[in-house]
């Protein structure tokens, strides 16, 4: 079974769920953007939210997250689309941290001083821009202060990633439960009791079934949902020579120039798939005069 999205809402309507294993999805980019063990940890969490987030997208829209703090990973990037096509990247892949506390230390990676970032192209003259500041930077906490203040829905989060002997993703998926109006005050005290019981998302990915479903069952025992919606996650890179192109050509007269006298190509790297994009000297040359 590859990587999966499921949109779930119960048969009253107050609570929205949305899960999925993102284990394959993981591994791919945290392998290619040659991610310690921590950084891998850090990435596959936003990149699980990012999954998580593409099924609350319709069309054509688009979505972002970036997670900018103070720890040496610097910058995170998750970005999706409604089909759940993923792509995502660090600007430091080797945060080089020691394990804290038996844990991966995701906070210090991250740094306890930062901003999420959340952009959405919605197919508006202008995509919306959301910003809060990190609750806890462990980005699962922090995705849920945004829904929560931002979106003005209250939500709960559980992003996991657990890697293996080698350092590389053995599991990773996660979960957004969300209140709906009018709400349920009584039903969402039951679902918090049963979340501070409910073992970690990697512990229920390895319990033998790594459907997203597993993830949400334990929450909504007894009462009745629908499944809405179930989609397949891949990463898919939108990057291209024309579009690289245009970015060269955007640049000033002042920088295409210095270009231009250069005697070997100019070699851009896609920093999402790293794809390597080569233009000559002459077609450089062209774009200075």
């Amino acid at each position: 079974m590859g990587d999966t999205l499921i949109r779930l809402l119960t048969r009253d309507g107050t609570l929205r769920g949305l899960a999925a294993n993102t284990t394959d999805l993981c591994r791919e980019i945290c392998a290619s953007q040659g991610c310690d063990p921590t950084a891998s940890v850090a990435l596959g969490r936003l990149i699980t939210g990012a999954a998580l987030m593409s099924g609350l997208l319709k069309g054509d829209q688009r979505l972002a997250l970036s997670v900018e703090g103070n720890g040496p990973l610097q910058r995170l990037n998750a970005e999706t689309d409604a089909e759940g096509h993923i792509r995502a990247n660090v600007r430091n892949p080797l945060p080089g941290l020691p394990p804290k506390d038996d844990r991966f230390d995701v906070v210090g990676a991250v740094g306890r001083a930062g901003f999420l970032h959340v952009i959405k192209d919605l197919g508006l003259r202008e995509p919306y821009r959301g910003t809060v500041q990190l609750v806890s930077s462990e980005i699962g906490e922090d995705l849920a202060y945004y829904l929560t203040t931002s979106e003005q829905i209250p939500s709960a989060v559980a992003l996991g990633v657990a890697l293996d002997q080698e350092g590389l993703v053995d599991v990773a998926g996660g979960f957004i439960l969300q209140s709906l109006p009018p709400g349920d005050e009584e039903r969402v005290a039951e679902i918090e009791r049963r979340l501070s019981e409910l073992p970690p998302v990697t512990t229920l990915l390895r319990g033998g079934n790594n459907s997203p479903l597993a993830l949400l069952e334990p929450l909504l025992t007894g009462i009745p949902f629908d499944i809405k919606a179930e989609q397949p996650l891949m990463f898919r890179c939108n990057c291209s020579r024309p579009q690289v192109e245009r970015m060269l050509r955007g640049l000033s007269q002042e920088e295409r120039k210095e270009l231009a006298q250069r005697t070997e190509d100019t070699v851009v790297t896609c920093e999402f798939c790293r794809r390597n994009y080569a233009f000559t000297p002459e077609e450089v040359r062209r774009w200075a005069e």
